[in-house]
């Protein structure tokens, strides 16, 4: 008769025989097959006690002992040992070690198994939620609606970036997917709507991170992360895990060899592989990050006006007072999370890709234009339930096509992050500086001193010093009065300059956008030969577009 296995304590599985009673001490790893570590601890059953009544120390007698069960000398010193220490035929031991080595080999891939379907843990959805969550994905005005949706569910303020960082979490399905981090100073929210937009995410598609070791990543399973979302709490103390980070981002996996030895004793070399690709997003307090995490991400600049403290804080009494309907933001969690659900893998072409360019101002232009492209994919992909799929007639590749509509509303979102991406000054220098502006219009001055705006706008002084500092060397401010003795008063070199970039960002993506809706997008199948005649009008209508975006560029540099 077989006996089982104990495993109700995995800490402490015991294995009982006719003679000896064993238990395996802080249990087995389950993740190296090629070993059996184990520390035993073997001492005699309470039928066999019988015989040793006459003799209390030999009774009390137990042998504890740390091997690899798969290693033969090792096995056999323990099998000496036990029989002569607890007077049990050497043939009984070696028996019973083996039947538990069997169990405890079965044991250890059930484990595994079960292993396996915890970390698949999709959620099945009824057919209620099935249907609700289809019929909003269909909705004519999706975009709009997941924005009021967003808002429902308990995030306040932030429209935009609320709704970027959603499309951007959307993303982590797609083959490249985006990644994003939120600037803010301390206290402004960034990890509140960076936790509050990740509560749309279901918890099975996510990993929420406050603290990460130098290798945390390379220890994952090998496809553990494929196609999540990681949250990181704060960069700032994740600086360890960047490179790995920015490996993970770029070619969307990561190796780390390691040195090992073998149940025999020697060494060999073992890689680690841990497959994407992921969608990451991150907060920090600093004003700017390392560029090459920077340039893999969107940058997103919390809003820190007083219209939104008073926001947040107009909810926050409203849940103090009860007069929050947490029903209602608990229903639209639970429909966000189930369109989640129910979004399939599928590959998106946009068919105008040849005729997008980006303002030639923007900074680091080729990876922003890979943003820039691939975030209107990412909106085709959120618009799935609403397009025609198409099936490449060489490849069989199955597709769906982005629209002029998922351009415009790439276009509207992505305005202020080019901007920014144009814009040399980092975002608090820069609002700082339009406070500056703005002061100076009202009080109709053109001079200012640093102790005056300090007080009227109640900056820190450190900061105002480090900030003016980047406004005299970028040529933004100039002093006008500055000797030994004397206070120095400072004007304004350009009220214009920031609205002018502003506006030449915005003229030529509509311009750009107003071309290609006129234009009928030329898409050839691979197995088809070019025709000469769309060919030759395809590049009259990029060379038309290129003419009218330099045009456009050049009417605004001459404005600024």
């Amino acid at each position: 008769m077989t006996i089982a296995l104990n495993t109700t304590n995995p800490d402490a599985i015991t294995y009982d025989t006719s003679e000896l009673s064993f238990t395996v001490l802080g249990g087995i790893r389950i993740d190296n097959l090629d070993r059996m570590r184990v520390t035993l601890k073997i001492s005699v059953t309470e039928r066999k006690f019988q015989h040793y009544l006459n003799n209390p120390e030999l009774a009390a007698l137990a042998v504890r002992h740390n091997l690899d069960l798969y290693n033969d000398t090792q096995v056999e010193k323990l099998i000496r040992k036990t029989a002569e220490r607890l007077e049990v035929g050497s043939s009984a031991v070696a028996k019973a070690i083996a039947e538990l080595t069997t169990q405890l080999e079965n044991y250890r891939l059930t484990e595994i198994e079960q292993k396996k379907k915890d970390t698949d843990k999709r959620k099945p959805l009824s057919e209620e939620d099935r249907l609700a969550a289809e019929a909003f994905l269909q909705s004519k005005k999706l975009i709009e609606q997941t924005a009021e949706l967003i808002g429902r569910s308990g995030v306040v303020g932030e429209e935009k970036n609320r709704l970027l960082l959603f499309l951007v979490f959307t993303s982590r399905k797609m083959q490249r997917p985006l990644h994003a981090i939120s600037f803010g100073s301390s206290g402004t929210g960034k990890s509140h709507l960076q936790e509050k937009v990740g509560e749309l995410i279901p918890e099975e598609e996510k990993i929420e991170i406050t603290s990460l070791t130098e290798n945390a990543f390379y220890y994952f399973g090998q496809q553990e992360l494929r196609h999540k979302l990681i949250l990181i709490e704060d960069l700032d103390g994740a600086e360890n895990v960047l490179y790995p980070l920015r490996e993970l981002q770029s070619k969307r996996s990561i190796t780390k060899t390691l040195t090992v030895k073998t149940s025999q004793g020697t060494t060999k070399t073992e890689t680690l592989k841990v497959e994407g690709p992921v969608s990451v997003s991150g907060c920090t307090t600093k004003e700017s990050v390392y560029e090459d995490n920077a340039n893999r991400s969107f940058l997103l600049y919390l809003d820190e006006s007083k219209e939104q403290d008073e926001r947040v804080m107009e909810y926050q009494r409203d849940l103090s007072a009860g007069a929050v309907d947490t029903a209602a933001e608990h229903a639209a969690k639970h429909l966000m999370k189930n369109c989640q659900r129910i979004l399939q893998p599928v590959a998106v072409r946009n068919p105008y890709a040849q005729l997008l360019k980006l303002p030639d101002g923007v900074f680091k232009p080729r990876r922003t234009n890979a943003h820039y492209l691939q975030f209107i994919e990412a909106v085709t992909f959120y618009h799935q339930h609403q397009r025609e799929q198409h099936a490449d007639q060489e490849s069989g590749e199955v597709y769906i096509k982005t629209t002029l509509e998922d351009i415009a509303t790439a276009n509207e979102l992505m305005k202020e992050v080019l901007i920014r991406k144009s814009d040399e000054l980092p975002k608090s220098c820069r609002l700082y500086f339009e406070q500056v502006k703005a002061w100076l219009r009202i009080e109709e001055k053109q001079s200012f001193t640093g102790k005056e705006i300090r007080f009227a706008l109640r900056v820190n002084h450190g900061n105002q010093k480090r900030w003016m500092l980047q406004l005299l060397q970028g040529g933004y401010i100039r002093k006008s009065q500055g000797k030994k003795g004397i206070t120095a008063l400072y004007e304004i070199v350009s009220y214009e300059e920031y609205s002018a970039l502003q506006n030449s960002i915005s003229t030529v993506l509509d311009k750009i956008l107003n071309t290609v809706g006129s234009s009928s997008p030329v898409v050839h199948q691979r197995n088809e030969p070019p025709n000469e005649v769309k060919t030759k009008r395809k590049r009259k209508q990029t060379t038309d577009l290129q003419k009218e975006i330099h045009h456009t560029q050049k009417t605004a540099a001459a404005n600024h």
